[in-house]
């Protein structure tokens, strides 16, 4: 078997999944969760889109000073104003980076922009020479990729190489394209640039497809995937990092590609973005979500007690998350109540369950939660009954 090839993770957490409703952050809540992004092993860190406020313009430029390791990038429109503004934020960093970008496709050009394909063509190649003028590091991007004409894009891709961008991303702006499809987009892309040029992806979520088509990408040749933490951004959201990071690992038969990122690190990172944004992870979330490694179902539980893999394919350790838990409720079977039990310090003989286990399937009809304390309700509770049947015998003899 060939050795992983490896992959670039981008993170865009702080730029475009910020502007997600909701996720807006400060200043030194950004600087906060680009240092965690530095410890998660992320190789390119999207500190923000300079131009956007004076807050922001603040923040990626602490972070470019400050935050050591990744490369820093920052956003800009295909202008030279923005550029210069971008360059200005990012230019004291170890490796600094300017991403430009300008749409591509024809519903872009005429009803936004209000712009020929030609003139698209010449603001590209005049924007990115002027970027690559001041940093070594280019990244240009055509909005709404998959909306375009195949052809034209490709001829927007050559002038921005030809200008001096050393990688190409294509976003899939708008969350509209199949993997089948991408994957195909990307093979050409692949084909008509040169070799030394790194091909990125940019996928939404609108279709729920993000990142089944940045996956897609990668088999198809991309070598950099942009992602943001827990899936956030613009609408449905961006490819979840955590979910691409993943899937390489545990499924690195099918994926053979492998990334910088310190998997222990994900769900603190994680749970670090739902502490500062205010905004938790839902429950059912893939990798990082509450529900990750919680089992109810009786079946499930047995068989977690007997291997976490009958039913786990990552364990909790490898993504920073704490330890299996079993959730207890009216799908629980009477070996996860026993060994719950067991762990409470109340163990339980095979012989004594069966009441115990009755009375606890008819609380879990009447509550949606058990607790610890309610178990315990249940133990208190058997031989107050156990006596109160008793002194009726009694008198009923006397």
């Amino acid at each position: 078997m060939p050795d992983p090839c490896p992959i670039l993770i981008f993170d865009t957490t702080l730029r475009d999944g910020e502007q997600s409703p909701g996720y807006s952050l400060h200043e030194h809540e950004k600087l906060r969760m680009a240092h965690q992004l530095a410890r998660l092993g992320v190789d390119i860190i999207e500190a923000g889109f300079p131009v956007a406020s004076a807050g922001d313009f603040r923040a990626v430029c602490r972070i470019a000073t400050e935050v050591k390791g990744p490369i820093i990038a920052a956003l800009a429109r295909a202008k030279r104003q923005d550029i210069m503004l971008a360059w200005e934020t990012v230019r004291r960093a170890e490796r600094p980076r300017i991403h430009t970008f300008l749409a591509t496709s024809d519903i872009h050009l005429t009803c936004k922009l209000k712009i020929t394909r030609d003139q698209a063509v010449e603001q590209v190649r005049d924007a990115v020479s002027y970027a690559r003028g001041l940093c070594p590091d280019v990244e240009f991007s055509p909005e709404d990729a998959t909306r375009s004409d195949v052809e034209y894009l490709c001829k927007v891709l050559s002038a921005a190489v030809e200008a001096g961008a050393t990688t190409l991303n294509i976003p899939d702006t708008v969350g509209y394209t199949a993997p089948d499809e991408f994957g195909d987009l990307i093979r050409t892309i692949c084909a008509r640039m040169p070799k030394e040029v790194t091909i990125s992806v940019h996928c939404h979520n609108d279709l729920g497809l993000a990142v089944a088509n940045s996956l897609a990408a990668v088999k198809a040749g991309a070598r950099q995937v942009e992602c943001t933490v827990n899936g956030i951004g613009e609408r449905a959201g961006n490819a979840a990092l955590e979910e691409i990071v993943m899937a390489t690992r545990v499924r690195s038969d099918h994926y053979a590609f492998t990334t910088n990122v310190v998997s222990e690190q994900i769900y603190p990172t994680s749970q670090l973005l739902a502490l500062l944004s205010g905004i938790g992870v839902q429950p059912n979330k893939a990798v990082v979500g509450g529900n990750a490694f919680a089992h109810e179902a009786g079946i499930h539980q047995h068989g977690v007690i007997s291997n976490p893999l009958c039913y786990e394919i990552m364990t909790p350790e490898s993504v920073g998350a704490p330890v299996n838990r079993l959730v207890l409720g009216k799908h629980s079977g009477r070996r996860a109540l026993m060994l719950r039990y067991q762990e409470l310090g109340h163990p339980i003989s095979a012989e004594q369950i069966d009441d115990l286990y009755e009375q606890f399937i008819a609380l879990s009809d009447r509550k949606k939660t058990i607790y610890d304390q309610d178990l315990i309700g249940l133990l208190a509770k058997r031989p107050l009954e156990s006596a109160i049947a008793t002194e009726h015998l009694e008198g009923s003899t006397r």
